[in-house]
């Protein structure tokens, strides 16, 4: 009885994903009374855990940085899928959704992700260590992606209102390509080691020795099931958006409200893997984790509403406001005072944290 409870719970990493392909396809663009909203949830909920374990093991099999970059750029590639199906769905009001998700997943991975990792990597072991020159420069790209596209189209004058035109927008959408694509060929192939976990006297640390690594087919098959995971998490999410919208319009909070939800939902793998490295003081790994899906949310997201922005309907605006500007300024100020020691106290954590907090409060009462 013991062995096969023991089976069960080892199986749920592999039945989960299945079942939430399962449910998508019954309550794929359907109206959901309360019961299957309830249940889509605790489903979408176990997608969530399932998705943070087969990246694990995928990562664990081909190593650092390439397992945190699998983890980002795949849920990633699906919460632009996301964005794009509901900007097509939601008509004139869904013109600043682009943008509500963009910038919330560059506050949220890049305050609330690196904040909790932070924190809790220096309670657990002193002090969090990483390595600033891998950190330095996905901090510096993700400032230069954010700053062209989100804030240059506030104070572009080629179209009113802060959006950018045909040509500004294919512009930004070809940096944000270019500058991600340079990133990715930096972190895995010329400078590797800048990307990898450090000890408490800075050794690069190429491997690890705390479990044997699965094996190719095993990588495989997590790898399919990464994928399926991801699928059930972005589209149950979807399903489940409309009872977000109605509670968020029924609360009378302001719309960007729903683009903070679906981040944090979409996220929400990449936050507990980044937590558990943290716990394991890889901390240069939750780094990783953290600014590669701030990077990658921008770099795939921008030139992805530019392509379907010829056929949607209705204007793109993603140039933010004074408020949120400031916020990502003092982020982006913040951030580099904390990569360059190479060294995180409580203090840093906190700090990341409370800005973190600042912008949800602000993204409730505006």
């Amino acid at each position: 009885m013991i062995t096969r409870f023991r089976s069960l719970t080892t199986q749920w990493t592999f039945l989960v994903p299945v079942l939430a392909i399962v449910l998508l396809l019954f309550t794929w663009s359907r109206d959901l009374p309360g019961g299957v909203v309830a249940l889509v949830t605790v489903v979408l909920g176990g997608s969530v855990l399932a998705a943070v374990h087969h990246a694990e093991v995928v990562a664990h099999r081909v190593g650092e940085p390439f397992g945190s970059l699998v983890l980002a750029i795949a849920v990633t590639v699906i919460e632009v899928a996301l964005i794009v199906t509901l900007m097509a769905d939601g008509g004139d009001k869904s013109s600043t959704l682009a943008r509500d998700t963009v910038f919330a997943a560059v506050m949220i991975t890049c305050n609330g992700i690196v904040g909790i990792c932070l924190l809790v990597a220096s309670l657990r072991h002193g002090t969090a260590v990483f390595n600033p020159e891998g950190t330095g420069a996905a901090l510096a790209t993700v400032a230069t992606l954010a700053t062209l596209s989100l804030v240059l189209p506030t104070f572009t004058t080629s179209r009113p209102g802060p959006e950018f035109s045909g040509v500004q927008l294919t512009f930004a959408a070809l940096s944000s390509l270019i500058l991600y694509g340079l990133f990715v060929a930096t972190q895995t192939v010329r400078h590797r080691d800048y990307f990898l976990p450090i000890t408490r006297q800075g050794e690069v640390i190429d491997s690890d020795d705390h479990a044997e690594a699965p094996s190719a087919r095993t990588a495989w098959i997590s790898l399919g099931l990464l994928g399926l995971a991801l699928v059930g998490v972005v589209g149950l999410a979807k399903g489940v958006s409309p009872a977000i919208e109605s509670g968020v319009e029924a609360a009378g909070l302001h719309h960007a409200v729903v683009g903070v939800i679906i981040a944090l939902l979409v996220l929400l793998p990449e936050t507990i893997a980044a937590l558990r490295s943290a716990r394991r003081d890889r901390v240069q790994t939750s780094l990783n984790l953290a600014l590669g899906s701030a990077m990658a949310s921008i770099g795939l997201t921008i030139p992805a509403v530019a392509l379907a922005s010829i056929w949607l309907s209705g204007p793109l605006v993603l140039g933010l406001g004074a408020t949120h500007m400031l916020l990502l300024a003092l982020t982006v100020v913040v951030s580099s005072l904390t990569v360059v020691p190479g060294r995180a106290t409580p203090l840093q954590g906190g700090v990341h944290l409370v800005l973190f907090a600042a912008y949800l409060e602000l993204a409730v009462n505006p």
